[in-house]
């Protein structure tokens, strides 16, 4: 395969066009000509930050082997549905620590173990607004 000189300036000039009119571009159907040719992007889109903002944020776990409570803290966006469940290492459900619809900002809650779990490797997950952050967690 043989390049020439010109074919590669050419092809140079086209990606940094291509660069330049892609992160400029402030609404759809970016175009611009490159020699002849007429060269369209109409899938050019740009994300609103709000609208993928996480919806549960800062998840924090930790137990307390003293008074057997397993501590979490989380911030939420927006007010929804939470679910927090302890599963096993194989992915089954142990206990369903909560189940309700909170309210927007810092939350934190301490669950009582009652013995119920025995020491050894489990997952914490925290299921908010479609959104679900798993963490892992050791028993003693």
């Amino acid at each position: 395969m043989k390049f020439s000189v010109h074919k590669i300036v050419k092809l140079g000039v086209f990606n940094i066009l291509l660069l330049i009119s892609v992160t400029t571009a402030s609404a759809r159907g970016a175009s611009f000509y490159f020699g002849t040719s007429l060269i369209s992007y109409h899938a050019l889109s740009f994300v609103n930050e709000e609208e993928h903002e996480k919806n549960i944020n800062n998840v924090k776990v930790f137990y307390s082997p003293v008074s057997q409570q397993i501590n979490v803290s989380f911030k939420l966006t927006k007010q929804g549905t939470v679910s927090i469940k302890l599963m096993d290492a194989l992915g089954n459900e142990v206990l369903n620590l909560l189940n309700s619809t909170l309210e927007r900002g810092n939350q934190s809650f301490a669950f009582d173990t009652n013995d119920k779990i025995t020491p050894g490797f489990y997952f914490l997950r925290v299921v908010a607004g479609g959104e679900a952050v798993v963490k892992r967690m050791s028993i003693r």
